[in-house]
This record gives C-alpha cells, sequence and structure tokens, in this order.
C-alpha cells in the first residue's frame, strides 16, 4: 500500500496516525525526538501490524535534523543501489503549543515553533512534492487548527500559515497526481494539552474529539483529494462562524489552544 512519513508520531495524534496507516498495510517512516520512545513505537506497530518501521530521529526545530529527513523524503526510489521506498504520503504532523503569552515570554520557545510548524512544514513539503510529482502520485496532508481562524498568538498564526500555504501548495499540484490536505480539528483527546500544561476545564464535554475518529477523517478526506479537513459538524460550523465573525469580534473571544 505503498509508504508513509509521519512527523510528531510517537504521541498524540501522529501515533495515532501511525497505527491507522500501518493497520491500512503503509510502511512507514516515523519521525520524533526521542530515539527510545520512537524504538519502543516501532516495534510494537511491526509486531502487531507486520510492516516494514524505519525511524528517525530529528528534532524539526534543528535544521540539520530537518535536512535529514528532507533528503529521506526525496528519495525516488529508481536510484542504483537504493533500497528504500519512495515516500508516497507526507503527514507533517509535529507542533506543540508555547503555552506562555507573547509579550514577556521567551522569544526563543516562539522561533523554535515557527521552526517545528512552519518552516519544517515547507522544506519537508517541498522535499516529498519534488519526487511524489516526478512518479505522478503522492499526498501531503498538513495538521494544522481551527486555531488557524482565531487570534492565538505565535500558535494560532503558525497553523494560520500552515492552512493558507495547504491550500496554495494544492492548487500548484493540480494535474500532477499529488494532492495536498490541511487537517483543521478543534480539541482532541492526546497528551497536546497536558504537556504544555493547558486549562482543559474551561472546555466542555461537547468540545471534544477523539483521535481515532479525528485521524480516521482526515484519511478518508486525502483518499478522495478533499484539500480543507475539518472534523466533526460542530467544527465544520464554528469555523463557519469564524470566517464570517468580525475580526474584532474574533479578536475578543481570545486565545485558543
Amino acid at each position: 500500500m505503498g509508504t508513509a512519513l509521519v512527523t510528531g508520531a510517537t504521541a498524540g495524534l501522529g501515533l495515532e496516525f501511525a497505527w491507522q496507516l500501518a493497520t491500512a498495510r503503509h510502511d512507514l517512516v516515523l519521525v520524533a525526538r526521542t530515539t527510545e520512545r520512537l524504538d519502543q513505537v516501532a516495534g510494537q506497530i511491526r509486531a502487531a501490524a507486520g510492516v516494514q518501521v524505519e525511524v528517525l530521529t530529528a528534532d524539526l526545530s534543528v535544521p540539520a535534523d530537518v535536512a535529514r529527513v528532507a533528503e529521506r523524503l526525496a528519495v525516488v526510489g529508481d536510484e542504483p543501489g537504493e533500497e528504500r521506498h519512495p515516500v508516497g504520503l507526507l503527514v507533517n504532523n509535529a507542533g506543540f503549543a508555547t503555552a506562555q503569552r507573547f509579550v514577556g515570554g521567551d522569544v526563543e520557545t516562539e522561533l523554535a515553533a515557527i521552526d517545528v510548524m512552519v518552516r519544517a512544514v515547507v522544506q519537508l513539503s517541498h522535499a516529498a512534492v519534488g519526487q511524489m510529482t516526478v512518479r505522478g502520485r503522492g499526498a501531503v496532508l498538513n495538521v494544522a487548527s481551527v486555531a488557524a481562524l482565531t487570534a492565538g498568538g505565535t500558535y494560532a498564526a503558525a497553523k494560520a500559515y500552515v492552512r493558507s500555504f495547504t491550500e496554495g501548495l494544492s492548487v500548484d499540484l493540480r494535474g500532477t497526481g499529488v494532492t495536498a490536505t490541511v487537517l483543521c480539528p478543534g480539541y482532541v483527546h492526546t497528551e497536546f494539552h497536558d504537556r504544555a500544561d493547558l486549562d482543559k476545564t474551561s472546555v466542555p464535554p461537547i468540545g471534544w474529539l477523539e483521535a481515532p475518529a479525528v485521524v480516521a477523517h482526515a484519511l478518508d478526506d486525502v483518499r478522495r483529494g478533499v484539500v480543507i479537513s475539518t472534523p466533526s459538524l460542530r467544527y465544520k460550523a464554528g469555523s463557519a462562524l469564524l470566517r464570517v465573525l468580525p475580526r474584532s469580534a474574533v479578536r475578543a473571544i481570545g486565545h485558543y489552544r
């Protein structure tokens, strides 16, 4: 069924993407910062799903690490002696909330967030579509957020870039056999909010989505060539409302994490 590369693959949505793709018989290239955790997840997936799993330890805020992942994505598969299969699906999932206000916060944290959620997404997408268009098939799935439509600081700004970038990429890819999809979920039950020490009690139960359903929805939209994938009717409605509200009203809502 081909090979998929997933960034941020050892936790949250990334881990769920890895499992669902493996269950669908995709071989995997898993990218994350911690080798021990990568090896653990890879071993579990190999044993349970019987697929091939490569691991790449990489911190996507570090340019040299991003370059190594881009090099893997650029593999076309027809080079003499090349044993690695080309990647047919790139899932740019890695990201984190800064968990601070911009004013008075640590600027290096803000810049690292931009490196991971913007710079790496651009560089890895460029490497992937380069070989995919040569082969005439493939897909890029970039994980953004409903936060892209809000005024939520660096995180929201990064996700707004990813949403707009993916739309533009989808236009650029017309007629190539390659597609681009941006996933824009709302609040999802994962480790994301706990790792950022963000308060979850302010979100009512109806506001939460489950990771398996979000990932299944996203992968189905990728297969259908959908450009903007927004799981659940309530978040589709919320996104529509955010697009038509005056920006002064959106700013009054405050941060969305």
